[in-house]
């Protein structure tokens, strides 16, 4: 059987894994390529670091550079993270005619288009399945299997940490600050959550997953990236009573003004599958024009689930008739040169519903000129609630839900509305999708 060697640039917790079920399911996976794949290097920045996976048989090194000159080696895995050297590693790999395969989200985002370039131009494959929901194979659905279909829009929960802080909340009513602690203690968050809970992680997936959908360059500086630090109990109580459950949600629309990416906090109806997705998951719903909805779920992140994907690439280029030349599949599942620019809408631009809380003096007339203001601006209004102070004197909470709005519409009525002496502090605002 042939021999393809590999090596790995970077033996942390996604690279040990991959080692491990390399390992635990050699001669499945063997059966399945009809090669026997073997780790012959690895690098780590800490060669003396405890690794989660066996070393024997593999050379390691903290010269990542000796692997990408390593002639006997075929394809890279970078498993290094950051954009640097990563980046350099890899074009310097590509060059030389070696197929690399990556989990690095950030990398793909930023500068996938020249990476994807550079593949082409040397016939090799640059794969990364592992940068986006961890072991669910959505890029390979979305390439391939969906590829008879026009894109509508897709939304997916696809940040494990933040989708297991709002599902804490939920469930036990507690604040931001506490679950965030939690998470970190229980490893699901690092001590800087930024990238996490603030939705950058999920906009690099978003916006690799919007090429994908509508066949456009990659652009990570449009996405809209809003987070979740500023959700409280009580919003996520009163979504739940509306019959909601509240997500961090990255959603690509194509509509006819353009696309949409955004990543938010997101109002789903509580009958929808994906607002029951729970923990530290991942799921993603993709909208096509002939399939409808089709629903993608499983682990997000994790050593052997990440793993899964990064073999799952492996296998596909030992597939080939010949190593020495690339996947027939395009990088983002369009012909290179048939991917559009498309006008990308800003925020103001999107038109979505608004789940909307206000803080209000316990007075009459109060609700009139809310309404008034938000009937003047266009915007209707699909369920109001009002919840009564506690005692007498204290603040009443208004709850309303919109129908459709432009952002910007909404954003002209709210300024309106906080300035009514009866407005206590500003308003908190939620998007809802129905995701129908």
């Amino acid at each position: 059987m042939k021999v393809v060697k590999v090596g790995l640039l970077g033996l942390g917790t996604v690279g040990g894994g991959t080692v491990n079920v390399l390992t635990k399911n050699s001669q499945h996976i063997a059966r399945r390529s009809g090669c026997l794949i073997k780790v012959i290097s690895a690098s780590a920045r800490d060669l003396s670091r405890k690794r989660i996976c066996a070393t024997d048989g593999i050379q390691l090194t903290d010269r990542p550079e000796d692997i990408i000159k390593d002639p006997e080696i075929q394809i890279i895995v970078e498993l290094m993270g950051g954009e640097e050297p990563a980046k350099s590693l890899i074009l310097e790999a590509l060059s030389l005619g070696k197929h690399v395969v990556t989990a690095n989200k950030a990398l793909i985002a930023n500068h996938g288009n020249e990476l994807f370039e550079a593949a082409s131009k040397n016939k090799v494959t640059l794969a990364y399945e592992a940068a986006i929901a961890g072991g669910i194979p959505i890029v390979k659905a979305m390439r391939e299997g969906l590829s008879a279909n026009s894109i509508d829009w897709l939304a997916g929960i696809i940040n494990g940490t933040g989708n297991f802080i709002l599902t804490e909340m939920s469930d036990k009513g507690s604040a931001f600050d506490d679950v965030l602690k939690e998470a970190q203690v229980l490893g699901y968050a690092e001590a800087d959550p930024e990238y996490d809970v603030e939705g950058i992680d999920a906009a690099h997936k978003l916006c690799i997953l919007a090429s994908l959908a509508f066949g456009m360059p990659l652009n990570f500086k449009r996405v809209y990236t809003e987070g979740i630090s500023k959700i409280t109990p009580l919003d996520v109580t009163y979504a739940e009573e509306l019959g909601y459950r509240i997500k961090h949600l990255g959603v690509a629309k194509k509509t006819s003004q353009g696309v949409e990416m955004r990543v938010h906090p997101t109002l789903i109806p509580e009958k929808r599958l994906i607002a029951n997705v729970n923990g530290v998951m991942n799921a993603v719903v993709v909208k096509g024009n002939a399939v409808g909805p089709t629903l993608y779920y499983g682990a997000g992140a994790g050593a052997e689930a990440t793993a899964s994907a990064v073999i799952a690439d492996i296998v596909d280029i030992c597939r080939q008739p010949d190593l020495s030349s690339g996947t027939a599949v395009p990088a983002l599942g369009f012909s290179p040169d048939a991917l559009e620019e498309l006008p990308i809408l800003s925020i103001e631009e999107v038109e979505t519903a608004f789940y909307l809380r206000l803080s209000v003096e316990d007075k009459p007339g109060v609700m009139a000129a809310i309404t008034k203001i938000l009937a003047d601006n266009g915007i209707s209004i699909e369920a109001v609630q009002q919840k009564e102070p506690e005692q007498h004197g204290a603040n009443a909470q208004v709850i309303l839900l919109t129908d459709q709005v432009i952002e910007e519409s909404l954003i002209t009525a709210l300024a309106e509305i906080e300035s009514l002496d009866s407005i206590i502090e500003p308003a908190v605002r939620i998007r809802v999708e129905s995701l129908e």
